[in-house]
């Protein structure tokens, strides 16, 4: 039906065909497939299903597939109602609206032509009136009848009065001979210039009203006086809407009552938006009362944790006084015992002075040298070590020392005199280890000048093994003689080739080995010069010139 009324019906001329035979082909066309009356015990008759049918389409929202809301149907259903003048059973509607079919696909027409067959609404009312009353509404709200009835009207020429059946409609007001609507006897357009008029009554009639064209004035009598007042508010309301251009009034009222729907569930969506946001707002409320209780009670445990910690820095406080007192005592000791281990040190001193006069005679013979060297190296490397955990040991105590020092500057402020005569004793201590430290130095310098005697000697015994070696190789030339066929061989370089290396070396080779393999150390020191002699003399004596030492 919106895609009929939009795009065909809208193109037609008026009164060029009935609106009324189409509805009942679209009506013919779609009832066959969906309309299901034999359902139910209570069928309407087939107009009546149409009339409602037509009803529903003209009350339904414009969209596919076409839906009325239960507002409309409510509104609906008190205008059949109040055509049979019965209360509606807002019960047994609300019951219907309820159920889960109808709250998913919506209210369509099947289930309103469903609802209207089952007989709730219309029980105990006789059949025929409720056709004329979906008649009548049907006509008002589809054929846009404002109002019907029968009115007594003057006559023009005869001035008579006849009774006419009138309906009035936005923009006419047609009359007719009987209430079938058949002969048609006039139609009077309405339109801005024309007004509608109470009269007195005269002639016999009362409850007169007349309305005045450009060019005729029509006197007509109602009933009574409230069905004039209906009269001419209905014929006031038809020339306000053709003034306005509307075809319709219901079509107008269709599209307040819509407007109207949509403001109540803006009202509605926005109530409830506030209710949302009055939530929100109590929920923070809430979580910030939580919140400040949480900081209250983070608070009262902040100041115990605050008690508790000043509490146990006065216990610390007092057990670093206790441990400062007894670190003093321990640096007392430690003094003392500093002073007998420099004793120690210094008879340590003169021991070693003695070893180095003993290291001094027995430099005369080289192998009691080597062997001396020896055994004065192992006991310097003893001695180093022994002094070097002794300059650790020391070291730490002084440290330790000046730490409680510096704590006891700190906190015990009684003990400055105290401080100043262990800074005069620890003065004096670092002289004596300076003495001692010169000491040593003096006994390097010993070793160092044994160290190349030990080398001096050694470059003697390499150049006695040489010469043993020379003289070897002419007791073996002059043992074995040259034949009278033998020959001499011309290179130079095999001049040796026939020289016999003797197994047995020299026993000041056997000494110098591993002497040489424990002085390694000090031969790096001696100089260039000294290493290179007996390479030149060995030169010398392989080109035929010995030297004798």
């Amino acid at each position: 039906m919106p895609y009929l009324n939009k795009y065909i019906l809208d193109k037609v001329k008026e009164g060029s065909f009935l609106k009324e035979n189409v509805d009942e082909l679209c009506w013919t066309l779609t009832a066959k497939k969906n309309y299901r009356p034999e359902k139910n015990g209570r069928t309407l008759p087939g107009k009546d299903a149409f009339r409602l049918w037509c009803l529903f389409n003209f009350l339904s929202e414009d969209k596919y597939p076409l839906v009325m809301v239960p507002d409309e149907i409510d509104y609906l259903l008190k205008k059949v109602c109040m055509a049979m003048s019965v209360e509606l059973n807002c019960v047994e509607l609300e019951d219907f609206i309820s159920k889960d079919s109808v709250q998913q696909r919506g209210f369509t027409v099947w289930v309103f032509l469903e609802l209207m067959n089952s007989g709730k609404l219309t029980r105990g009312i006789d059949a025929d009136v409720v056709s004329m009353a979906i008649e009548e509404v049907y006509r008002e709200i589809v054929g846009d009848v404002l109002k019907e009835g029968y009115l007594w009207k003057k006559g023009q020429l005869r001035r008579n009065w006849v009774e006419r059946w009138f309906t009035l409609q936005p923009g006419t007001l047609a009359y007719f001979t009987s209430e079938d609507r058949k002969e048609r006897k006039g139609n009077i357009t309405l339109d801005r210039n024309c007004c509608v008029e109470v009269l007195p009554d005269r002639d016999g009639k009362r409850c007169m009203f007349c309305l005045k064209t450009l060019s005729k004035t029509y006197e007509m009598s109602a009933s009574d006086t409230k069905q004039r007042q209906e009269w001419t508010a209905a014929v006031q309301t038809a020339i306000r809407l053709a003034v306005e251009g509307k075809s319709s009034l219901h079509k107008d009222l269709k599209l307040k009552r819509r407007e109207q729907r949509e403001q109540r569930e803006q009202r509605q969506v926005a109530k409830e938006e506030e209710l949302q946001r009055l939530r929100a707002l109590q929920e923070e409320k809430e979580r910030k009362l939580a919140e400040l209780e949480l900081l209250r009670e983070a608070q009262k445990q902040a100041q115990v944790l605050l008690e508790e910690d000043e509490q146990r820095r006065r216990q610390q406080h007092e057990q670093l006084q206790q441990a400062l007192e007894e670190q003093l005592r321990e640096a007392e000791e430690a003094r003392a015992s500093m002073q007998a281990e420099m004793a120690l040190k210094e008879a340590e001193a003169e021991r070693q002075k003695r070893r180095i006069k003993e290291l001094e005679e027995m430099q005369q013979r080289l192998e009691e040298a080597l062997y001396l060297e020896k055994k004065a190296r192992q006991d310097e490397e003893a001695f180093r070590f022994a002094q070097t955990r002794l300059l650790v040991e020391e070291e730490e105590k002084m440290k330790a020392l000046m730490a409680l020092q510096e704590e006891q500057e700190e906190y015990i402020l009684q003990t400055q005199r105290e401080k100043q005569e262990l800074r005069q004793e620890m003065e004096s201590k670092s002289r004596s280890l300076e003495e001692a430290q010169q000491q040593l130095e003096e006994v390097r310098a010993n070793r160092q000048r044994v160290d190349q005697d030990v080398v001096a000697a050694q470059r003697k015994l390499r150049q006695a093994s040489t010469n043993v070696k020379h003289w070897n190789v002419q007791m073996t030339r002059l043992m074995h003689p040259i034949g009278p066929g033998d020959k001499r061989s011309s290179g130079g370089s095999s001049s040796f080739s026939s020289f016999r290396i003797p197994t047995q070396r020299d026993p000041a080779l056997r000494l110098l080995q591993p002497s040489e393999e424990r002085g390694e150390e000090s031969k790096e020191n001696v100089q260039a010069g000294v290493g290179a002699e007996p390479e030149r003399r060995l030169s010398q004596t392989s080109n035929g010139d010995m030297e004798i030492p």
